[in-house]
C-alpha cells in the first residue's frame, strides 16, 4: 500500500493527550467567557474592532485535518504536520502545536492586539463588510465562540465514554483516501493544498526569511548570494497570487521593494535564475496587472507608485543575464556575473553549456521583449535555436552539451531527462506563445518527438509499461532503458502539443486533427501511466529520483504489440513491481513536479478524473510522509523506500513554485489559467500567449534538408545571382 493509514486514533495515547489539552483549552476558553460576558457589552467599540478581527480570523481557521502517531515509527517524520495552519508569517515563533494554536487564537478574543496583520488572506470572490455593526451582533459573537468552543469538545469525544471509542468518520478523515469519487469535493480538497502551501511559507518565514535556501528540519536558512536572490520568495510569488494569500503576498513583495537587489558580485546558473527568478517576475507582474482581483494590493493597482516593481526587477536582471549571450557562437555561457554582466563557461564537462540550459530561456525573454517594446532579447534568445538546429542532429535528438565557444555538441549522450528535457518542451511552447504564428517551432518539435518513438521509446518486462529511455552513447548505440523524474514532464508536454491546450474533444472536431494526433495522445496517456507506477512501485508513494526498468533484449521497439496492466494490483508480490528497478542511490525525492504537471496536463485536455484521483493520493504521500515536526513545513527526502523515510534537510523552492502550484491547479476549476490562452515555463510561472505584431518576426530560417533530414551543403552561386544579391543588399 503506498497511502497507508497511520493514525489509529482510538489506540494511540497521543489520542488522550489531544482530548486532555484539548479539555484543558476550553475550560480555560470557557472561564474567559463568562469573565467576559459582561465586557463584551460595555467595551463599546473598541471591544467591538477587537472582537470583529477574532471572528474572521476564527471563520477563517481550519482545525488541522490530520492528527499524526508521535510513537508510531511510520509517523515520525509527520508530527504535527498541520501544527502552524493558519499562522501568518508576522506571527511570533511561539507554536506550541495545534492544540497551543487553538488556544492563541481562543484565548486572543479576550485581550487587545496592538499588532494586527496589514492584511488578511481572502477566500475567493469574498468582501469584507467595513460598515459597524449593531449592539446585538457583540453578543453573538460570544455565543459563537461558545458554540465553537462545544463542537470542539465533541469532535474530540468529551460527551463520550473514557474507556469505549466510538467507531466512524475521524475528524482528519480527508487524508484518507477516498473511494466515493462522485462524492468528492474538489474545492476542499484544493483548500487542502492551500494548507500546505502556507505550512510550507510560514515556516519558511519564522526561521529563514530572504534566505535563498531553507532546512526545515534544523529550522535554518543559508544565502546563494551575499545579499539574497530573493530565491524561495521570488519563485513563489505567483503561487501566493493564484492561491488568493494577500497578507503573505504583501511582506513578500515589500521585501522585494526593500530589499532584493541583482547588484552584486556574484556568479549565478543563467539558466536556473532565468526560469526562476526572472520567469518568476514576470509572472507576478502578468497576474497581478491582469487578474488584480487575485490577492488585491493597492501597492500595484494602476498609477501606485510600484504599479511596475515586478516589471522593474526583471528587466534590471535581464540586463545582467545579457552578459551570458556575448559568446563567439551566441550560445549562453553557463553562468554569469551579475555585477560585471561577464558571462562565465561552465567549470565542469569542459566548459560546455547543457542543451536544456541554453534553450530554455526563450519564453522568458520574448515575453519580457513583448512587456518593454525591446526585440534585443527576443533576438539573443532566437539565435540560440538557429545555432542549435545549425548543427543538423539526426531525427531532431541532441546531444545534451554544447559548446559556447563554436556553437558545437560535445559527446553524443541524448536523453529527455537532465540537461536535455527542457528544450524539447519549449519547443512546442514557443509555438504557442507566439500564438501559432512561428510554425518553425511546431517543424522542430513534431521531428523531434517522432524522432523519440524511433529512437528511445520502448516497453518494459513483463507488464508492458511505455518506457522513454536514453542513448547516452549515440543514436546507434545501446538504450539504457533508464527514466529521471525529470521525464515525466513528456506525457503532459506531448497532450498540450497534440490540442494547442483545448480539451481533447473540442481539438477532435478541427480540420486538423489527425491519426499522428490520436497516436500522440495515446503515447500521453501511457507515458504518465509509466510515471505514476514510479510512485505506486515505492515504499512511501514518492517517486524515486531516478528509475530504472527491466526490458527484452533486444529492446521492444515503438511499433510494438503492448498492453500494460491498467490499475496497479496493491500487493506487495505484484507482477507489475517487477517491470521497476529502484538502485540504492537513486531512491531520493527531491519534491519534484513534473508527474504532478503532466497530471494536471492530462486532467484538463482529457477530462478523465483519475489523473485528478492519482494527484490526490500522491499529495496525501507527501503530506503523510515529507512533514516536519514543530510546523517545518516540508522537507526533501534521502530515502523514499523506506518507511519512515530518511529526511535530506532542504525545502525546494519548486515545491512553492510548482509542485504545490499543479497540485492546487489540478483540483480547481478549469476556468482558471485556461491552457489555450497562456503558456507555463519551465518552473510553472505562466505567461500569456499573444500575437506577435509588428515589431516582432522570427528571425531566422532553417537551413535546407534532403531527404535523409541532413542539411544540404550551400551551392556555390553563379556570377549573375551574386551580381543580383550584392543589389538587393545595396538597396535602401
Amino acid at each position: 500500500m503506498n497511502v497507508r493509514d497511520p493514525f489509529n486514533l482510538h489506540k494511540s495515547p497521543t489520542y488522550q493527550i489531544l482530548r486532555h489539552t484539548t479539555r484543558q483549552a476550553v475550560a480555560d476558553a470557557t472561564q474567559r467567557v463568562r469573565g467576559a460576558g459582561v465586557q463584551a457589552i460595555e467595551a463599546g467599540s473598541q471591544a467591538f474592532e477587537v472582537g470583529k478581527q477574532t471572528l474572521e480570523e476564527m471563520t477563517s481557521f481550519t482545525i488541522p485535518q490530520n492528527v499524526p502517531s508521535f510513537t508510531s515509527p511510520q509517523r515520525e517524520m509527520e508530527n504535527r504536520a498541520w501544527a502552524a495552519s493558519g499562522i501568518t508569517a508576522r506571527s511570533p515563533n511561539t507554536n506550541n502545536g495545534m492544540l497551543g494554536g487553538m488556544q492563541d487564537r481562543v484565548g486572543n478574543f479576550f485581550e487587545k492586539k496592538t499588532d494586527l496583520p496589514m492584511y488578511k488572506d481572502k477566500p475567493y470572490s469574498y468582501v469584507s463588510s467595513r460598515r459597524r455593526q449593531p449592539l446585538w451582533r457583540r453578543k453573538r459573537i460570544v455565543g459563537i465562540v461558545t458554540f465553537f468552543l462545544f463542537f470542539v469538545l465533541y469532535v474530540f469525544g468529551f460527551f463520550e465514554s473514557h474507556t469505549e471509542q466510538k467507531e466512524g468518520r475521524s475528524a482528519w478523515s480527508w487524508l484518507q483516501r477516498s473511494g466515493e469519487k462522485d462524492l468528492v469535493n474538489w474545492d476542499g480538497r484544493r483548500e487542502r493544498v492551500v494548507e500546505a502551501f502556507t505550512l510550507s511559507w510560514d515556516a519558511y518565514s519564522r526561521y529563514a526569511w530572504g534566505k535563498d535556501e531553507f532546512h526545515p528540519v534544523s529550522k535554518r536558512g543559508r544565502q546563494m548570494a551575499p545579499n539574497g536572490m530573493g530565491w524561495i520568495i521570488v519563485d513563489a510569488l505567483d503561487t501566493m497570487i493564484l492561491m488568493n494569500l494577500t497578507s503573505r503576498l504583501s511582506h513578500a513583495r515589500e521585501w522585494i521593494g526593500t530589499s532584493l537587489s541583482y547588484d552584486q558580485d556574484q556568479e549565478v546558473n543563467t539558466f536556473e535564475t532565468t526560469i526562476r527568478m526572472l520567469g518568476g517576475l514576470l509572472s507576478a507582474h502578468y497576474l497581478s496587472t491582469e487578474f488584480p482581483n487575485m490577492a488585491p494590493l493597492t501597492d500595484d493597482d494602476e498609477g501606485a507608485a510600484g504599479e511596475d516593481l515586478y516589471l522593474e526587477k526583471a528587466k534590471d536582471l535581464a540586463d545582467r543575464l545579457m552578459g551570458a549571450f556575448e559568446s563567439p557562437s551566441g550560445i549562453p555561457f553557463a553562468s554569469v556575473n551579475l555585477k560585471t554582466n561577464q558571462g562565465v563557461p561552465s567549470h565542469d564537462d569542459g566548459g560546455a553549456s547543457s542543451t536544456a540550459e541554453a534553450a530554455t530561456l526563450q519564453l522568458e525573454l520574448k515575453y519580457l521583449s513583448k512587456l518593454t517594446g525591446e526585440a534585443f532579447y527576443w533576438q539573443k534568445a532566437e539565435n540560440v535555436i538557429k545555432v542549435i538546429d545549425d548543427n543538423a542532429m539526426e531525427d531532431g535528438l541532441l546531444p545534451i552539451y554544447i559548446y559556447a565557444n563554436n556553437g558545437q555538441f560535445r559527446g553524443n549522450n541524448i536523453r529527455l531527462g537532465s540537461r536535455g528535457d527542457s528544450y524539447y518542451e519549449y519547443l512546442i511552447k514557443q509555438y504557442l506563445q507566439t500564438s501559432k504564428e512561428e510554425p518553425i517551432y511546431e517543424e522542430l518539435w513534431d521531428e523531434a518527438l517522432s524522432g523519440v518513438r524511433k529512437h528511445l521509446i520502448t516497453y518494459s518486462s513483463p507488464s508492458k509499461f511505455t518506457v522513454l529511455a536514453e542513448r547516452p552513447n549515440g543514436l546507434d548505440k545501446p538504450l539504457s532503458p533508464k527514466m529521471d523524474h525529470l521525464v515525466c514532464f513528456m506525457a503532459g508536454t506531448i497532450a498540450l502539443g497534440a490540442t494547442g491546450g483545448l480539451t481533447e474533444a473540442e481539438a477532435k472536431k478541427l480540420s486538423t486533427w489527425s491519426k499522428r494526433k490520436d497516436d500522440d495522445m495515446r503515447l500521453a496517456r501511457e507515458l504518465t501511466q509509466t510515471c505514476w507506477g514510479m510512485y505506486k512501485v515505492m515504499a512511501t508513494g514518492l517517486a524515486a529520483e531516478i528509475t530504472y526498468f527491466n526490458v527484452d533484449d533486444p529492446p521492444l521497439p515503438a511499433s510494438a504489440s503492448h498492453q500494460p496492466p491498467e490499475f496497479f494490483d496493491e500487493s506487495e508480490d505484484a507482477e507489475w513491481r517487477k517491470d521497476f528497478v529502484i538502485k540504492p542511490n537513486d531512491v531520493h525525492n527531491l519534491q519534484r513536479p513534473e508527474t504532478v504537471e503532466s497530471l494536471f496536463y492530462m486532467w484538463r485536455i482529457t477530462g478523465d478524473v483519475k489523473y485528478r484521483e492519482w494527484g490526490w493520493e500522491m499529495f496525501c504521500s507527501f503530506m503523510n510522509y515529507t512533514a516536519v515536526e514543530e510546523g517545518g513545513g516540508f522537507t526533501s527526502l534521502s530515502d523514499a523506500n523506506v518507511i519512515p523515510p530518511l529526511v535530506r534537510d532542504n525545502m525546494e523552492s519548486f515545491w512553492l513554485a510548482e509542485t504545490l502550484k499543479y497540485f492546487f491547479l489540478l483540483f480547481s476549476s478549469n476556468d482558471l489559467l485556461p491552457l489555450d490562452k497562456i503558456v507555463i515555463n519551465t518552473e510553472a510561472h505562466p505567461f500569456p500567449r499573444f500575437s506577435m505584431g509588428q515589431l516582432f518576426k522570427t528571425g531566422w530560417k532553417r537551413r535546407p534538408r534532403g531527404t535523409d533530414g541532413k542539411v544540404l551543403p550551400d551551392l556555390p552561386a553563379d556570377p549573375e545571382t551574386k551580381k543580383a544579391q550584392v543589389k538587393t543588399a545595396n538597396e535602401p
